[in-house]
């Protein structure tokens, strides 16, 4: 059964990766990363893996990622191969924290520069939070950190505004009593989401550490001051389990 309680969840997983682990991936996506390659999956990039219902996908990038940033959905196969490694090594550690997960959805590879960052947004459960699979948390490695700036933070809010409260009754769909569910459109695409008063809290974390954060958590990253952040990202599930 899902908790509200894993889905508001913050945690961390010290050690995820290994400093082999570390140089393997940051080899792997230099070797990528081409020039070419870069610009691609930066400037010249038109999809995004954030959408918003009723936008396109230039709006929701100009509302996640105003400055832009770099964004690979699919990395090399070496590299999803050590992460996705990492994940089943630290599940024990994971169900501590959120039992109800059972996979990792692939990595994505994520670049913030200077002025670049991610505004405050939830993931949500899932487009429908009564189908199946269902997202409990995000996941996030840092590679390497910037010179300045570009720090990752969540806001926690006890506002009622934040929950839709005829979905709320979701006991009997894999939900333990008393669970709550988000509005759709948790980001700054929405007036009642950016002016929700809310409390910060930013994240200071050892590179090769995960960082977890809750499907209905607000969460994002200041802006980049100097330098870069290189970082890995996906989603933890849920899978229905049969019988």
């Amino acid at each position: 059964m899902i908790h509200i309680a894993e889905t508001v969840a913050v945690g961390s997983i010290e050690g995820f990766l290994g400093s082999e682990e570390q140089t393997r991936l940051a080899a792997a996506m230099n070797n990528f990363l081409s020039t070419e390659a870069r610009v691609r999956f930066g400037d010249e990039r038109t999809t995004s893996i954030h959408e918003i219902p009723g936008h396109s996908h230039e709006q929701a990038m100009t509302v996640y990622e105003p400055a832009g940033r770099v964004e690979i959905p699919q990395i090399p196969t070496e590299a999803e191969q050590v992460l996705q490694h990492a994940f089943d090594r630290a599940r024990p550690a994971l169900s501590r924290v959120m039992p109800s997960i059972t996979a990792c959805r692939p990595w994505t590879y994520v670049e913030y520069g200077p002025g670049q960052h991610i505004t405050g947004h939830l993931d949500g459960i899932a487009p429908d939070p009564l189908a199946w699979p269902r997202q409990i948390a995000g996941i996030s490695v840092v590679l390497s950190e910037a010179e300045a700036g570009g720090a990752f933070y969540v806001e926690s809010s006890s506002s009622d505004r934040l929950w839709d409260t005829r979905l709320c009754q979701a006991v009997d769909h894999g939900y333990a009593d008393g669970m709550w569910l988000a509005h759709d459109g948790a980001d700054h695409s929405a007036d009642w989401f950016r002016q929700m008063p809310s409390t910060r809290w930013s994240v200071s974390s050892a590179p090769g550490t995960a960082l977890l954060y809750g499907s209905q958590l607000t969460h994002g990253t200041d802006p980049v001051a100097r330098g870069r952040v290189a970082k890995f990202i996906s989603w933890l599930i849920a899978e229905k389990h049969e019988g």
